[in-house]
């Protein structure tokens, strides 16, 4: 299988080990698989039959045809074992007797990120030995919170790669910002800039599209790299807890193979559901996927009137993985439903006005498949409050966007399909806001939180989170937002 870029109208193609590599394309577009594989029912009834690594080795065999099967089956048993994720990944809890919760976020980091991220490595160092490149790899990370510790800890000390990760100083959670601040390895570097997400992905876009820096980086033995979801090596593994949700419910007798399971998804980049999307589009008997988001709710207005518009305030919230204002995976919706043409056109729109309006049937095939809904602050603490309270389920402040969300799309809609949430990450890791929306009163601090959170529901710390606050801070620098690159080279 090849992958051309989401702008490029002439379709110059490339393996999925060069892509997984480069990970954005020199036009600054996606890269997308020319075809998309299909699951059948014989395909999904032996899916039922495997583990979790052995589904993952499956479906990704079909994306990444350069490599053997057995590469991806040894990557995915390492990459997904009982020591990474105790218990297994990606379990499938049954909240209501309409909405199971995905959790996504039982892995070394306690975000759903690990699930590609843990993979990903592996990935990146087979591809670099495939396509013989001696250079190193620096792989650059701007995160809302999760993908910079879910990918530092995937890459630390693997060799023929250094990793630094640029985050919103003030739009991460303190057990977030614990988390990448006492990281270890001896490859990896983290930078906190005076700003919020989309500046540090607009940095780190500026990076891969300066080819002084690349000239300069290669010059000293360095290529770039990304392990954001704009790389296909990160959203490619994404597809699999879908198919695997379906499978599980399968097997658990709670649905027969062809019945339709909505999907609800807590979302600011949009790749976490465009995986959902792949996977319906393979033939997956998914139904409407819901897009959940949080005040930041331009997904949520695009979907709704066919103009995706930046131009708005940017709100700090207690979702913070989510406040979003320019989603990079939209891009690849975009260039499936109208093609390299108008989705080069509508990116350049976005980068010059801040939006863009995609066209009558752009809009009518996107439609089709998904529909977007919002919850502001108070909804969402309302939410984890009446979860934890009527269904014993607690839940992080992602995960109850997207449970408020699929809430309303269940009151409005009539469709009373059985619907998969993707719980995104622990509720550890924002103890403080959840302990205040259950508990009606302030915790004692953020990491403090952890043990008051544990206390009043009588739940465990997640593993990754425990003995967070006596861990050894070994990066505290704060930068301007356009002195990334100076910070890159002294990393380098």
């Amino acid at each position: 299988m090849k992958y051309y870029s989401t702008r490029d109208q002439k379709k110059n193609s490339f393996d999925s080990a060069v892509v997984i590599k480069k990970g954005l394309a020199a036009d600054g577009g996606l890269f997308v698989p020319e075809s998309l594989p299909t699951l059948t029912k014989e395909d999904v009834e032996k899916l039922c039959g495997m583990t979790y690594p052995e589904r993952a080795a499956t479906v990704l065999s079909k994306f990444l045809t350069d490599y053997t099967y057995d590469e991806l089956l040894a990557d995915c048993k390492e990459a997904y074992c009982e020591s990474s994720f105790p218990g297994g990944a990606a379990p499938l809890a049954k909240v209501t007797d309409t909405i199971y919760s995905l959790e996504l976020w039982h892995g070394p980091t306690a975000a759903f990120k690990d699930m590609a991220l843990q993979i990903m490595p592996r990935l990146l160092s087979r591809a670099l030995v495939k396509t013989g490149e001696n250079n190193t790899a620096l792989i650059l990370v701007a995160t809302s919170g999760d993908t910079g510790k879910a990918a530092l800890e995937g890459y630390k000390d693997v060799d023929g790669v250094k990793i630094m990760v640029f985050y919103p100083v003030d739009g991460v959670s303190k057990v977030q910002k614990l988390q990448m601040a006492t990281q270890t390895g001896t490859n990896v570097n983290v930078c906190a800039i005076k700003g919020n997400f989309d500046d540090a992905q607009n940095g780190v876009k500026k990076i891969f599209s300066d080819e002084e820096a690349k000239a300069e980086l290669l010059k000293n033995g360095y290529i770039l790299s990304s392990a954001n979801s704009i790389n296909w090596g990160r959203l490619a593994p994404q597809i699999v807890y879908y198919v695997s949700a379906y499978c599980d419910m399968i097997a658990r007798g709670d649905i027969n193979y062809g019945e339709k399971v909505n999907v609800c998804v807590p979302t600011g980049n949009f790749g976490n559901i465009f995986a959902a999307y792949l996977a319906k589009c393979m033939g997956l008997p998914l139904g409407k996927l819901i897009c959940a988001s949080n005040d930041n709710n331009v997904l949520t207005d695009f979907l709704a009137t066919g103009t995706y518009n930046k131009n708005r305030d940017f709100h700090t919230t207690i979702s913070p993985s989510m406040d979003i204002l320019i989603s990079s995976n939209l891009e690849r919706l975009l260039f499936f439903a109208a093609g390299a043409e108008k989705t080069a056109a509508y990116m350049k729109q976005l980068n010059e006005n801040g939006a863009y309006t995609v066209s009558d049937d752009v809009k009518a095939v996107i439609d089709e498949n998904f529909v977007g809904f919002y919850a502001n602050e108070d909804s969402t603490r309302a939410t984890l409050e009446h979860f934890y309270r009527d269904y014993g389920y607690l839940a992080d402040t992602h995960t109850s966007v997207a449970l408020n969300c699929a809430e309303q799309y269940l009151a409005l809609s009539g469709d009373n399909s059985k619907m998969i949430v993707a719980s995104t990450a622990s509720p550890y890791k924002f103890a403080s806001d959840v302990y205040e929306a259950i508990a009606h009163k302030t915790a004692s601090a953020d990491t403090g939180a952890l043990d008051d959170l544990s206390a009043l529901t009588t739940t465990e710390i997640s593993y990754p989170l425990r003995g967070l606050a006596s861990r050894k801070v070994n990066f505290d620098t704060v930068i301007e937002k356009d002195e990334m690159l100076t910070e890159v080279y002294k990393f380098m």
